[in-house]
């Protein structure tokens, strides 16, 4: 293992882009740590002091961005902007033909769609920047607090102060986005999984430490206990596949013979990521808002609906909201996949190139085939994702750690993928230029 890691730096353009990729990420964490124009910083550390975590939607942006949410640092808004452009231009592929139309086109199309990415993450972060500062204006980022602090998180609140604060969130975004495209051209990775993943692994030690303060050290090894067995599964998980085997027939251009070859489709049991837990969690975190809003601020007695919406559906230690949150992602596991495998097209495809599977016939057998074993490989592949997710809200109902507790949910699946894919990548690397990987 030494010795392959030494191999690594000893590589000299794969030593560039590791050091070039590690200087991206420092600059992203400084960045991070960079309180936006016009924000009244101790108010905010003050406010961080009394409030050690969130729940819910606000949570997970938080923790996509590396805690810089709440800190209201120029990378306030991290990947996320980016991360729902993305989603939505996939999504915009079943409901737009010209989409569709791009995607089919290969490397221009792609191209084409990644430019529709970009300004409409630059439009999303608008957005977002501008709720993020209102909120921070009306003392509600933090929640109903008592503390004044969290009442003046602005120095000043005249319209081009808050406009201020809007362009230098908005450009912070479009500079994480450019960060990202650099480190995918010329370090290692994915740029915005990279950016992804440091942005949660910052936040695992403070979780770490927070539990160690609160429950003690043999909780705390407890936790490491459970996150060591929680990682090993997951690494078994995403590693896991279905092989659908392909036969290429022999075909004659000119003199030449091509084709003949066994291949196969590789299925995935997760084939959908992360994305149906922030599905399920964004939309969970609807009824909070609503209540949130009609909840009386002059101490009356709230609605009856708002009070069962703020007991049942708002604290993650509810065995309701669990369950709902359990099948939410079940059911956006399933939609996930459906809108990004087709097996219409895989099959087109390989009719095309003179591809089948053994025992199946050519076009509509085949696609039919594919999709009979999508479905049954989604089944446990959706509950294996709720079941992921489930872990920080059993975590926060058996020994009230926080709700966004770091062995579990979003965080560890991206942990565990980022760092699979980017192990991989330099594996394939040094083959190239040792005949020898890092893996064995």
């Amino acid at each position: 293992m030494f010795s392959a890691i030494a191999r690594i730096f000893r590589t000299p353009d794969l030593r560039a882009k590791i050091l070039f990729t590690i200087g991206i990420i420092a600059l992203y964490r400084l960045g991070s740590n960079v309180p936006a124009p016009f924000v009244h910083f101790p108010n905010v550390e003050q406010c961080l002091a009394e409030n050690t975590g969130t729940d819910g939607l606000l949570g997970l942006v938080n923790l996509f961005s590396g805690g810089a949410l709440l800190q209201l640092s120029i990378f306030a808004l991290g990947v996320m902007p980016y991360i729902t452009a993305t989603i939505i231009v996939q999504l915009l592929r079943v409901v737009i033909p010209h989409f569709e139309t791009l995607h089919q086109e290969g490397q221009a199309g792609q191209t084409k769609l990644t430019q529709y990415t970009r300004y409409l993450t630059i439009a999303l972060a608008l957005l977002q920047s501008a709720t993020l500062v209102t909120v921070a204006r009306s003392g509600q980022l933090f929640g109903q607090t008592s503390v004044a602090a969290c009442q003046n998180l602005l120095t000043n609140d005249v319209w081009w102060a808050q406009a201020l604060i809007i362009i230098a969130l908005t450009a912070g975004t479009g500079l994480i986005m450019w960060m990202a495209e650099l480190v995918t051209e010329r370090g290692i990775g994915n740029g915005m999984s990279v950016l992804i993943f440091t942005s949660i692994a910052a936040t695992f030690p403070s979780a770490l430490w927070g539990i160690q303060e609160a429950k003690g050290f043999d909780v705390f090894l407890l936790v490491l206990l459970i996150g060591l067995v929680v990682m090993t599964l997951i690494v078994y998980v995403e590693q896991s596949q279905r092989r659908v085997p392909v036969q290429y027939a022999k075909r004659m251009v000119g003199r030449r013979t091509y084709g003949g070859t066994n291949t196969y489709i590789p299925i995935k049991v997760n084939m959908a990521g992360v994305i149906p837990i922030i599905f399920a969690s964004s939309l969970l975190y609807l009824p909070m808002l609503v209540a949130q809003f009609n909840t009386p601020t002059d101490g009356s007695e709230p609605p009856a609906w708002v009070a069962w919406v703020s007991t049942y559906l708002v604290s993650g230690d509810q065995p309701l909201y669990m369950l709902i949150y359990f099948l939410l992602n079940i059911a956006f596991t399933y939609f996930y996949v459906a809108i990004t495998f087709n097996p219409v097209e895989v099959a087109d495809n390989m009719k095309k190139y003179g591809g089948f599977i053994p025992g199946i016939r050519a076009g509509r057998p085949t696609a039919e085939y594919l999709d009979y074993v999508i479905t049954r490989i989604t089944f446990p592949g959706s509950l294996y994702l709720g079941i992921v997710a489930l872990i920080p809200l059993i975590a926060l109902a058996t020994v009230q750690a926080n709700q966004n507790f770091p062995f579990g949910g979003a965080s560890i699946l991206i942990i565990v993928g980022v760092g699979l894919e980017t192990v991989k990548q330099i594996d394939a690397q040094l083959q190239q230029r040792h005949y020898e990987g890092l893996l064995r």
